[in-house]
């Protein structure tokens, strides 16, 4: 048995664009309800999210069958936490609060074996189906996206010499928090956010380097991605469930007689 290509990692490399959506709710049963939607990926949140090991473990479980790739941000850049994903079959990772090349490197390295890096060895996970993937160590880090998150404007101004890294497939910019770095907290939209983002996403993108980020606007998405940023997740099931309840529930209410 041969590991499993990872359609994401390749698609970030062809340059071809990839729409995303947001996992926040921390259940395996919602995200079976949009797994089926036809996302090119998913994020499952660690960070903001009440996610543990076997919330994320259900989960990958219910995108596995369906043609999105389900990356998992971490709550830290911490080497054991991402040792436990990477053996639990995670097929990509988004590093989040990247502020140095440093950090970026033991990023990197936390997803590598030996000599290249610092993962630990384990012969029977999950991610290489319990032994039987026969070319799980020669392949893994090739297939394996690694996305790095730039949140500040400090961050911003490393972006091309980060992304630059070997190992690295693409860089993701957090808005809102680089807008509540520049004293714009709240305000992830706001003009003067973008105007740090997209030069440097320009610059990654002259480059050749993948460029994403996640908007609440779809439009503004759809515009990013034809501006030349290669994965853009355009809302959360968090925020979907949220404006469907209000829709509805305005709706009737403004009925009424």
């Amino acid at each position: 048995m041969e590991l499993k290509a990872n359609t994401f990692t390749r698609a970030l490399a062809h340059g071809d664009k990839q729409v995303g959506l947001w996992i926040t709710l921390s259940s395996p049963f919602v995200a079976e309800v949009t797994a089926p939607a036809g996302y090119d990926w998913a994020l499952i949140d660690m960070e903001h999210s009440p996610n543990d090991y076997m919330s994320v473990l259900g989960q990958l479980q219910a995108f596995a069958n369906s043609a999105t790739t389900a990356i998992v941000r971490p709550e830290w850049n911490d080497t054991v936490t991402v040792k436990r994903l990477l053996d639990l079959g995670v097929p990509g990772l988004l590093f989040p609060m990247i502020q140095t090349v440093e950090e970026a490197q033991k990023a990197i390295a936390s997803t590598r074996y030996p000599p290249l890096g610092v993962r630990g060895v384990s012969g029977s996970t999950r991610a290489n189906k319990f032994g039987r993937v026969t070319n799980y160590l020669a392949r893994v880090e090739a297939e394996l996206t690694v996305l790095l998150q730039l949140e500040t404007a400090a961050a911003i101004g490393l972006a091309v010499e980060i992304g630059s890294l070997e190992g690295v497939s693409g860089i993701f910019f957090g808005p809102a928090d680089i807008a509540a770095d520049i004293g714009l907290l709240g305000q992830p939209m706001h003009p003067d956010v973008w105007a740090l983002i997209r030069p440097a996403a320009a610059a990654l993108i002259a480059k050749g380097i993948p460029v994403g980020t996640l908007v609440m606007d779809t439009k503004f998405a759809a515009e990013l991605l034809n501006d030349g940023f290669t994965f853009v997740a355009c809302a959360s099931d968090a925020s979907l469930l949220a404006k469907a309840s209000d829709a509805a529930l305005a709706s009737v209410k403004g009925a009424l007689a």
